[in-house]
């Protein structure tokens, strides 16, 4: 991964880190042909991964698997080992980036907690041992060996998983997985694999069949006022989420803590941009809150130690007018960043809540990447994320004045993510915020994606309910 070591906010490099991905990128190679008859240099792929864990205390382990899986003999725990040893590449490679994002932020980050999972009962335990076996077949074959039969095996053990809402994390990723897998086969007649991105789907799906490690995260709960930042939209064919990025200010007036709210939805294929709100405002009244510029109250919220809501609207009622950019100046710089999760701890999940103004803008248009300076070093501005579900702009990302964004690290460097823009126009400072539109809008572009998702999901019902009386 070119640059990985340079790209990030201060500049210096990170230590270690293009080493530490050179070893995943090993692991990963060896993946791609299969743990089944590994090729002299998938086998050599297999020994550099092991040595790069010499003096952990995974070492003998890793190098026992790794010895196993270049001879083609690899059991079900070697797997689970190898798997586990990637994950922990990947969670040094998180932690060494989200020291340096925290430290870019200025804000301070709990410690982590030592929460065990917890037990899993009989039955429960031999469904994932069925997924657990699932995931060692599609290792031994490689990516280049799947096909229909082997992805359609999948099928019967998601639907075991299903029911348990306990199981709900491993059975989506299972589906989802298996999903994208069935719409690449055969492996033997692709010209790319998405080699990254199918190991960490791999390793964090055979990591969650084991006994415990999907059990929901012990919780707590919360008092006090709820002010939101914004929000991150995640769209895909069947499915939506909004993540809510908020402050909450604790009723016993212990400092602030950085919070996320999420709602996640199925959908139709047919709805989309606008459209998806729709489906998510029934399930969440916070998202009304962030499109009026309001703040919550909350009483006895449940919340993870992570800082993820577990919301309901029953312990939330309507708070005074709370301005998203005023909360990012007073109160976002106090506030305490939560641990993460042992399994969440994977470059692709930082994504550090940041406020920005007085940078210097350059780039932008269709050639261009939008860049801001920030104390003389440069951000790279990633506006392929603003959603199309809102007002928000890459035009008026690039005619902001002050930002209010994720911090996230991708393709080796860390890159902004806007939620929120002001800009002055007119001489007047204005706001633009991509969850704008999340509570309702008179926004012409928006009352027609509305409208249009509306119909759509009428359609849609209205045949459903043909099918169900025939």
């Amino acid at each position: 991964m070119p640059g990985a070591a340079a790209g990030g906010p201060g500049g210096d490099p990170v230590d270690g880190l293009d080493e530490a991905l050179t070893a995943v990128d090993a692991f990963d190679r060896a993946l791609c042909g299969g743990l089944l008859r590994p090729r002299p240099e998938e086998a050599d792929a297999l020994a550099d991964f092991a040595r790069s864990l010499a003096g952990t205390p995974l070492a003998e382990r890793v190098g026992e698997a790794a010895d196993k899986a270049a001879a083609g003999a690899a059991s079900e725990e070697h797997l689970v080992v190898l798997a586990a040893a990637r994950t922990a590449l990947l969670g040094s490679v998180h932690d060494a980036l989200l020291i340096r994002a925290d430290a870019f932020a200025g804000r301070p980050r709990a410690a982590d907690t030592d929460a065990l999972p917890g037990p899993t009962a009989g039955e429960t335990a031999n469904v994932l041992a069925a997924a657990r076996s699932w995931l060692g077949d599609l290792a031994r074959t490689g990516w280049q060996g799947i096909d229909h039969e082997l992805i359609s095996a999948a099928a019967p053990v998601v639907t075991a998983l299903l029911p348990d809402p306990a199981l709900r994390r491993p059975a989506t990723l299972l589906d989802g997985f298996a999903a994208e897998l069935a719409a690449s086969c055969p492996g033997a007649t692709l010209e790319r694999i998405p080699v990254r991105r199918w190991a960490d789907l791999w390793s964090r799906a055979t990591l969650l069949t084991l006994p415990g490690a999907a059990t929901p995260a012990a919780t707590g709960t919360v008092t006090g006022r709820l002010l939101p930042l914004g929000v991150d939209v995640h769209e895909h064919a069947t499915a939506a989420q909004a993540q809510v990025h908020a402050v909450l200010e604790p009723a016993d007036g212990s400092s602030p803590r950085l919070v996320r709210a999420a709602i996640s939805v199925p959908k139709p294929d047919t709805v989309l941009g606008a459209g998806v709100w729709q489906l998510m405002r029934p399930h969440m009244s916070l998202l009304a809150a962030v499109s009026e510029g309001r703040s919550m109250e909350l009483t006895g919220m449940p919340v993870t130690a992570e800082g993820d809501l577990l919301w309901s609207d029953e312990h939330a009622r309507g708070g005074a007018p709370a301005d998203a950019f005023a909360t990012a100046r007073v109160a976002l710089p106090t506030a305490t960043a939560a641990p993460t999760a042992p399994l969440d701890r994977h470059p692709a999940r930082i994504a550090v809540p940041v406020f920005l103004e007085g940078y210097a803008v350059q780039g932008g248009g269709d050639t261009e990447e939008l860049t801001f300076t920030v104390a003389g070093t440069p951000l790279a501005v990633d506006t392929d994320r603003v959603p199309v579900a809102g007002p928000l702009t890459p035009e008026a990302v690039a005619a902001s004045g002050a930002c209010i964004g994720l911090l996230r690290w991708d393709a080796g460097a860390f890159r902004l993510q806007p939620l929120a823009v002001e800009a002055t126009v007119r001489k007047k400072s204005v706001a633009v915020h991509a969850g704008g539109w999340a509570g309702g809008t008179k926004d012409r572009v928006g009352v027609k994606a509305e409208k249009a998702a509306t119909d759509a999901v009428a359609a849609l019902r209205e045949r459903a309910g043909r099918l169900l009386r025939k």
